[in-house]
């Protein structure tokens, strides 16, 4: 509660792990967390753009704590889990599984070994990690937001692997609130529509390509515009607090209408 009663986001005091963290979307959340004033467990592969962000949220709140790691390595997953427990003595109030790829392609042009990379990167990390912490979330009656995707809600085309995995993790969502509900777990998954991040040109896109699609926000969304970064964090955010308390297996679009509307 915050000043004259008035119900605000408060993560003081509350432990928070973020994959994904250096770039884009993880990075605007865990800026976000840190201002809310949570303890953070920042996890991503890019040591230079974790050592970043880790300089970021040490200007604004509480000393994160940085963990660069390959989430495709169980190994190295195991790793992740086990430094979360020792450094905030097996306290975990919020995960956030923020580690994702795009892939373009068809059955036709996707090769076996992309679409296990894909699948392994934004299914079977989030299950692996999620799995190890289960513990300690159920201990603290915490919750998970996982970084969906709008493809996950809708289909795209020329997106097989990236349009199965979203749809898997979706359902990886829903799975865990009913299977954990009772135990007063929450799980919820933010739909992110297009984002202005490096996500798209990591996948091979194109400038011009990328520019194209800016353009054509103007008609492809409701509100006639790209997102960013910050806005789906607020979203995040608002899943992992007690403003959502009694919202469970919800996949929530942060997309501006882009699922809504009429193909074109």
């Amino acid at each position: 509660m915050g000043n004259k009663g008035k119900m605000v986001m408060d993560f003081t005091g509350k432990v928070v792990l973020i994959t994904g963290a250096a770039s884009g979307i993880g990075l605007a959340t865990a800026k976000m967390f840190s201002q809310l004033g949570a303890c953070l467990t920042l996890v991503d592969q890019d040591e230079k753009g974790l050592m970043s962000i880790l300089k970021k949220c040490l200007n604004i709140g509480y000393e994160p704590f940085g963990i660069c790691g390959d989430l495709l390595v169980p190994e190295e997953v195991e790793c992740v889990a086990q430094k979360t427990k020792e450094r905030f003595g097996g306290k975990l109030d919020v995960l956030v599984n923020g580690a994702g790829i795009m892939h373009e392609g068809t059955l036709q042009s996707t090769e076996l070994a992309c679409f296990s990379h894909v699948m392994n990167t934004n299914v079977t990390s989030a299950f692996y990690l999620s799995k190890l912490l289960l513990p300690q979330l159920l201990r603290s009656k915490g919750c998970i937001v996982n970084v969906s995707g709008v493809c996950g809600l809708r289909t795209f085309p020329d997106r097989l692997s990236y349009n199965m995995s979203k749809a898997a993790l979706d359902q990886f969502t829903k799975s865990m609130a009913l299977d954990f509900g009772k135990n007063g777990l929450r799980v919820n998954a933010v739909n992110p529509g297009f984002i202005r991040t490096n996500l798209h040109k990591a996948s091979g896109m194109d400038d011009e390509t990328y520019a194209n699609i800016v353009k054509s926000s103007e008609k492809s969304h409701a509100l006639g515009r790209i997102g960013k970064p910050s806005e789906v964090a607020s979203a995040i955010c608002f899943l992992a607090s007690p403003l959502a308390s009694f919202v469970t297996g919800v996949t929530l679009p942060v997309d501006g209408g882009k699922q809504v509307m009429c193909p074109v």
